[in-house]
């Protein structure tokens, strides 16, 4: 156990540059599943009846694939048919936002098609145009609506970045085993590993909670009364 303990703080540089890379990767991932999800949403609810096959289709293959087969499938077949070199960092931040946009997607459809549809034909009929209407008054309405269902993607991407295990990104959980390989105590390694997600998890939520009562719209569903 003492070993274990001493292998923890040796060690402990080495992890916390891990923690870095897992934030990376889940912060750009969730960026990339952000921007490519508020397009993928547009083209299925306003689009013509190819761009919402087009998005049906993303949709059932980028949910419908575990991660790791789709890492295996990026990394191993699809990057190399280009010619480039693609860091393993740069094609697992790829595949987990694509796949993330997949579901950022279906959050902000479900947002949009909650809003009445009269807002469109009152903004409609002071002049505006249908791409003017969606851009200042249904996506920021159905964007701050969406949050709550939105926030559930920061601790699932979390979770899903430790598969990028699998094709060598230096993130927490491949610098966690290197350090078992080496000093032969992976039950408190693990244990801490186990412990700083905790972490991330929760301070990422307390974080994404404290922007969503900021942003939430005053009077809209179960939002509370302040009393005056």
């Amino acid at each position: 156990m003492f070993e274990g303990i001493t292998a923890v703080v040796e060690s402990a540089p080495y992890l916390f540059e891990g923690m870095c890379v897992t934030l990376a990767l889940v912060g750009v991932s969730l960026f990339i599943g952000f921007l490519c999800g508020i397009v993928l949403t547009l083209g299925q609810v306003y689009g013509p009846w190819i761009v919402k096959r087009a998005v049906d289709v993303y949709v059932w293959f980028f949910r419908g694939l575990p991660n790791i087969v789709l890492l295996f499938l990026f990394y191993f077949a699809l990057f190399p048919m280009t010619g480039f070199d693609i860091p393993a960092f740069a094609v697992a931040v790829v595949v987990l936002g694509l796949r993330s946009a997949a579901y950022q997607s279906q959050i902000f459809r479900g947002a949009i098609l909650s809003i009445a549809d009269g807002q469109m034909l009152a903004a409609r009929s002071l002049g505006m145009t249908r791409w003017q209407s969606i851009r200042t008054i249904i996506l920021p309405q159905s964007l701050r609506l969406s949050l709550p269902g939105w926030s559930n993607e920061y601790p699932v991407l979390l979770t899903d970045s430790a598969v990028a295990y699998v094709i060598g990104v230096a993130e927490l959980l491949t610098r966690t085993s290197q350090i078992i390989s080496k000093t032969g105590e992976p039950m408190i390694l693990y244990l801490t590993c186990a412990v700083i997600f905790i972490l991330l998890n929760y301070g990422g939520m307390m974080l994404i909670q404290r922007v969503e009562k900021k942003v939430r719209i005053p009077g809209f569903g179960n939002n509370e009364v302040t009393e005056t």
